[in-house]
């Protein structure tokens, strides 16, 4: 990955954990926030950018693989995942990482590869219960 990979005009290009679909991300200023833009198909979901640093923080104190655990915001995460975590009144920000209503799940569906990418964890790519460890 070079500097200038994750911006608009040359985003992170990322598959997810079970490797069946790909989608784009890429770094972005939206109402005076940094946010990770996630484009899948047509559909566009903002995830809050500190969650990269958060999530290794937490990782990196969990100590061992953890599942991934990916939902909809609409249905509840299973408990002690990745997704569970990043929608948690326990987590750094209080909750949701996710920042449009509606879709402010899957957040351990499409975080993690861009955090593999980026060389701060190893992420699992079975067809199904994916986990991921901080590097």
């Amino acid at each position: 990955m070079t500097l200038e990979t994750g911006t608009k005009e040359n985003p992170w290009q990322l598959k997810t954990p079970p490797l069946t679909s790909e989608y784009t991300m890429h770094r972005e200023v939206k109402d005076e926030k940094e946010v990770l833009v996630c484009t899948v198909g047509s559909t566009v979901l903002y995830y809050d950018y500190r969650c990269l640093n958060d999530l290794h923080d937490m990782l990196k104190a969990h100590g061992d693989w953890m599942e991934l655990g990916s939902a909809d915001e609409q249905k509840p995460a299973k408990e002690n995942t990745i997704e569970a975590w990043g929608r948690s009144a326990d987590n750094p920000v209080g909750g949701w990482y996710g920042l449009k209503k509606g879709l402010r799940g899957r957040f351990g569906m499409y975080i993690p590869p861009l955090m593999e990418a980026l060389g701060l964890a190893e992420v699992e790519h079975n067809p199904r219960n994916n986990r991921m460890r901080a590097i």
